[in-house]
């Protein structure tokens, strides 16, 4: 519904300077709707208010609800940012980014008082067991339990100490070298204690910190001639070596006072993640729903703005998933905010990109669960989204092929993935009518004008054709997207088109566009999308085209024996559907087709085995 209030609020904009400053947008009952800052007032604002129908969603909904707005000059860019933070955080207007964490806290906890276990928590409800946390994210919390204890050998049963022991043979983990046995009772409690307090230490402090800790311990008990000790403290630095060579997603080699930030997005929703490392130990991970979002660039400093705002613990550094404005200006505030300097970075090999990877697979993984889809789907369509420069994730992909086998069977095949996933109720086949041969060129644009006039035409029915696509790929490189594209602005079709290319063993190598091409192989959830979607359509068109070519030979075949025109040859194909089972027919049950009396079955089963 369009804000009448337009006009009014278009004339107020264009008299704005264009200096930098904050504007706040209200609504009917006076309510703070959206807060923004911006270089040049005038500038900004007025976008809001031309072409309303072309914003995005959520943009679209704002404006329509603005009754009035207000702004404040600002003698720079900083001081706007700041400003914006500020009144943002008094605030919390229902279209800026609301950071909405909805978990609890979870803490691990040392219970009973002797021979006591590692375990995790939700709640501090037993007044005689120690807690370290609390963790808002669970996920660490597990990870660092499970490691703490397969590192140092913990019981983690339900069997009680010291009332069973020597009860019952030991458990499995026993046997496969999970845990060192207590059930036996041959550890005495105080031995006990020493190696559940070097777990502790390396729940506090790192695998480092340990490793540091036991080797000086080893030395020591080596030099004093305790051999037994020592070659116990070996095999337990080993293990936490070992544990930190498959775990690490909990170690990361360089991360030793930074925040890891990524941003996934679906059509309706958006996830932030943060993972927290320090001391090159990943040791919190948060994720924040952010509801629809429009322009990632723009949300992701938003959300930086407003998640480091809120908080006391910087990092020295934080890994971004992507470029933000005024990147200077933001690490600028961040530093003030801090009270010393914090850098902004934008990994782009080694390590901390992979850190930033896997940051964005959890922010889509969270997204996943919201849509019943798997953290992989939502991945690959984010990925592919930003790698072609889309507004959004392309929720509804429809890919073409054109197949021949000779001249005379040309045929296309349409495919649809809807979320990641093949919608076969909705893949169609074409037959070339109106390109004489085999012009590739030619029969692509006559599949999409076909396609695109049904979705134009009021009256067509077809749940396939009645909706536009997110995205088109075509089966090929940029002459298809540059024979292609013309058709779409003719027919005001407006969809991102771009071409599927493959190498000389026919696997996918890039993305055409009317330009040039795209490479993906290093974007590893996009590449396996778009080679799943091309060896889809590539099998759907070859198919159609093998029964095409066969039904034409069986017809043509058919078509040399008297009595049998095209109608009854079409006849027999359906009733029989392939050469040799109709070969296999007796004069009787050739008969029994429709049209065919008993004379003219006759002459068919002597012509088709004079044939052989």
């Amino acid at each position: 519904m369009e804000n009448p209030r337009l006009p009014y609020l278009a004339q107020k904009a264009h008299k704005l300077p264009l200096l930098p400053g904050v504007y706040i947008m209200r609504n009917k009952a006076g309510e703070i709707i959206y807060i923004g800052k911006a270089k040049a007032l005038k500038n900004r604002v007025s976008s809001y208010f031309r072409s309303v129908e072309k914003h995005l969603p959520k943009v679209y909904k704002m404006v329509s609800q603005v009754e009035d707005f207000d702004y404040i000059l600002c003698d720079s860019e900083f001081e706007a940012l700041v400003l914006e933070c500020s009144l943002i955080k008094q605030h919390t207007p229902k279209y800026n980014i609301l950071l909405k964490d909805d978990k609890g806290y979870s803490y691990i906890k040392v219970a009973p008082k002797q021979w006591s276990r590692i375990r995790q928590a939700f709640q501090k409800d037993d007044p005689e067991a120690e807690y370290i946390g609390p963790y808002i994210s669970s996920f660490v919390v597990t990870e660092t339990v499970d490691e703490a204890n397969r590192a140092f050998l913990l019981p983690t049963c339900n069997r009680r100490f010291p009332q069973e022991f020597g009860k019952g043979r030991p458990c499995l983990n026993f046997y496969i070298k999970r845990c060192m046995g207590v059930c036996r009772g041959k550890i005495s409690l105080e031995e006990y204690n020493e190696i559940l307090a070097q777990a502790l230490d390396y729940i506090r402090g790192g695998s480092s910190q340990s490793i540091q800790t036991l080797t000086r311990r080893m030395e020591e008990c080596a030099e004093n001639m305790q051999f037994e000790k020592a070659a116990q403290l070996r095999d337990r630095i080993r293990a936490i070596q070992r544990i930190g060579e498959s775990q690490k997603v909990v170690e990361a080699k360089g991360a030793v006072d930074q925040d890891v930030i990524a941003l996934a997005r679906t059509e309706d929703n958006a996830c932030a993640v943060v993972l927290k490392f320090r001391g090159e130990r990943l040791v919190d991970k948060q994720d924040f729903l952010l509801g629809p979002v429009d322009d990632l660039a723009e949300a992701r400093l938003e959300f930086l703005l407003r998640y480091y705002t809120t908080r006391t613990d910087f990092p020295r550094r934080v890994q971004l998933d992507g470029e933000i404005e005024d990147m200077e200006i933001a690490q600028q505030l961040l530093s003030q905010e801090a009270g010393r300097r914090v850098e902004l970075h934008v990994p782009q090999r080694g390590e901390q990109l992979r850190l930033v990877e896997m940051a964005k697979q959890n922010a889509a993984e969270k997204l996943s669960q919201r849509m019943q889809r798997t953290g992989r789907e939502v991945a690959a369509l984010d990925e592919l989204a930003r790698l072609l420069g889309l507004e959004k994730p392309p929720a509804y992909i429809e890919s073409y092929d054109i197949s021949n086998i000779g001249s005379d069977t040309v045929v296309a095949g349409m495919v649809v993935f809807e979320n990641g996933r093949p919608l076969r109720k909705c893949y169609r086949k074409f037959t070339i009518k109106t390109v004489e041969g085999t012009d590739d060129y030619a029969s692509m644009r006559e599949v999409l004008s076909r396609r695109f006039a049904r979705y134009l035409d009021p009256a067509q029915q077809d749940e396939a054709f009645d909706r536009l696509p997110d995205l088109i790929l075509l089966d090929g490189g940029k002459g298809h997207v540059a024979a292609v594209a013309p058709v779409l602005a003719g027919m005001g079709i407006q969809v991102p088109l771009f071409g599927m290319v493959k190498d000389d063993r026919h696997r996918t190598r890039a993305i055409a566009q009317s330009g040039g091409e795209i490479a993906i192989a290093s974007h590893r959830s996009a590449f396996t999308l778009v080679s799943a979607i091309q060896e889809e359509v590539h099998r759907y068109s070859i198919s159609f085209s093998r029964q095409k070519h066969q039904k034409n030979a069986f017809a043509s075949t058919l078509t040399r024996c008297e009595g049998i025109g095209e109608k009854r040859a079409a006849q027999l194909l359906r009733q029989f559907k392939t050469m040799k089972a109709l070969r296999a027919a007796s004069p009787e049950e050739l008969a029994q087709v429709k049209g065919l009396g008993k004379g003219a079955a006759q002459r068919l089963y002597d012509f088709l085995h004079g044939e052989d």
